[in-house]
């Protein structure tokens, strides 16, 4: 893996809606969010959803910086629903998909996808709506004209791994 922008989904082992919570939504969010941080890398977009989650992000030059990053995420979230659930070892989490973005367009409908997701699944109207997603950040943050542009983008032949 080298330095680049990435798309990244990750899903629930047997795709069960295990982040089914307001506190274990922003658990998994939180838990992105910080760790990513730590691990150098600049997130541009999530959206957090009860069986699967999306980044875009700049990932640093440390070479397994990724993987490092999924499996901290992985690990401390499925410790912690375990423990509240008391399922110690139930396997949480399935894997998780990237693909490096190496076209503006391409980049750009990706951040339209991840925004939209939970819109894509039902669960908001429109994607501010959605407190686990950076959607409302996004509009709220970006230069209008940015925000429009990308917001303007067709998602309907982006290529995501997304059949939860």
């Amino acid at each position: 893996m080298c330095k680049g922008i990435y798309c990244v989904t990750g899903g629930t082992y047997q795709k069960a809606q295990l982040f089914n919570t307001p506190s274990r939504l922003l658990l998994l969010e939180e838990t992105l969010l910080s760790e990513a941080k730590m691990a150098g890398w600049q997130l541009h977009a999530w959206a957090i959803l009860n069986n699967h989650y999306h980044f875009i992000g700049l990932a640093p030059e440390e070479e397994d910086s990724l993987q490092k990053l999924v499996h901290k995420v992985h690990s401390c979230t499925a410790r912690a629903i375990n423990r509240e659930d008391q399922a110690e070892g139930r396997r949480v989490w399935y894997q998780y998909w990237d693909s490096r973005i190496t076209y503006e367009k391409s980049y750009l409908a990706r951040l339209a996808y991840v925004h939209r997701n939970p819109v894509h699944h039902g669960l908001v109207a429109v994607p501010e709506q959605y407190e686990w997603c950076s959607a409302s950040w996004f509009k709220n943050n970006a230069d209008a004209p940015f925000y429009e542009t990308v917001m303007s983008f067709k998602t309907d032949l982006v290529q995501i791994k997304d059949d939860f």
